[in-house]
């Protein structure tokens, strides 16, 4: 066989994949469209244990209730149940997912609109089916097709996305602007170690944080992804701040925040403009391939 047949039955297959998503999507078919997306409402938080494992979460009881029946229910989040929650307190609202009638087979979710069409899994096939012809052309007419095939895209997308990341980046800082402090305290660190396939252990360490709201809700959360806290110890005091209305998006540290948003911004430039550029080189490779 021609080594082509091997592309074009990646291609082809992967393609009917596609349209048979598409169409299961458009019929309102998929396995996300059937799925039952309700709110609960958290009604006890319990204080985790210092030295215990991150991988849990923080351990709530939530009630919700099946739409189709009226039913309450009232669940933990013991065991493999979808997201973990990392930010709790009595009386917030969580995003639960479960199949139609089955709501004993239920899974936290941290966004409820997420996937809602099921498009998910077509649209990966789509790009797929593209990383192979582009897999084709660069074999057949020379690697700097790679460039331009998978550089010109993603040049494309990242300029599409800059601009909103902006804009989230500077309501990100007027947020923090607003935001109030309170007096808060390390509870726990939890921590993990694991072993990978090679052997080699790894180990990382989570703080709990709990704070009181000016409203009078007790909070107890992870300490924020992405900002230091090898400094941070059990039984720490500190100041947390956040913006009213919202204590889940609270920080300890406001200048490591503010940083971090404007470092986001930094490197969506910074692969703007490799992407660009491995595009450009592309272009002038094919270019001058075809003047030879």
């Amino acid at each position: 066989m021609n080594w082509h047949g091997i592309p074009a039955l990646w291609c082809g297959a992967l393609g009917l994949l596609a349209l048979v998503g598409y169409g299961r999507s458009l019929a309102g078919m998929t396995r996300a469209q059937r799925t039952v997306r309700v709110t609960g409402r958290i009604e006890r938080v319990r204080e985790p244990r210092n030295g215990g494992s991150e991988k849990d979460g923080i351990a709530v009881v939530v009630r919700f209730q099946d739409p189709s029946s009226g039913e309450e229910f009232t669940v933990t989040n013991d065991g493999d149940c979808g997201d973990r929650i990392t930010t709790a307190w009595v009386g917030r609202e969580v995003g639960i997912h479960y199949p139609p009638g089955r709501p004993h087979l239920f899974r936290f979710t941290d966004d409820l609109q997420a996937g809602r069409r099921g498009l998910g899994p077509p649209t990966f096939a789509v790009f797929l089916v593209y990383c192979g012809l582009v897999v084709t052309a660069a074999i057949d007419r020379g690697w700097p097709w790679a460039l331009v095939g998978f550089g010109g895209p993603a040049a494309v997308a990242t300029a599409r996305a800059l601009p909103g990341d902006r804009r989230r980046a500077r309501s990100r800082l007027d947020v923090l602007a607003a935001a109030v402090p309170v007096p808060g305290r390390v509870i726990a660190v939890l921590r993990t170690v694991e072993t990978d396939a090679d052997g080699d252990v790894r180990s990382s360490r989570t703080p709990v944080v709990a704070f009181t709201t000016h409203e009078g809700s007790a909070v107890t959360a992870y300490y924020p992804s992405g900002l230091p806290d090898s400094a941070v110890t059990y039984g720490q005091d500190l100041t947390v701040h956040y913006p009213p209305g919202d204590p889940a998006d609270f920080t300890p540290d406001l200048a490591a925040e503010r940083r971090s948003d404007r470092g986001g911004v930094g490197c969506a430039v910074a692969a703007l403009g490799v992407t660009a550029s491995a595009t450009v080189a592309g272009v002038v490779l094919l270019c001058l391939s075809a003047a030879d």
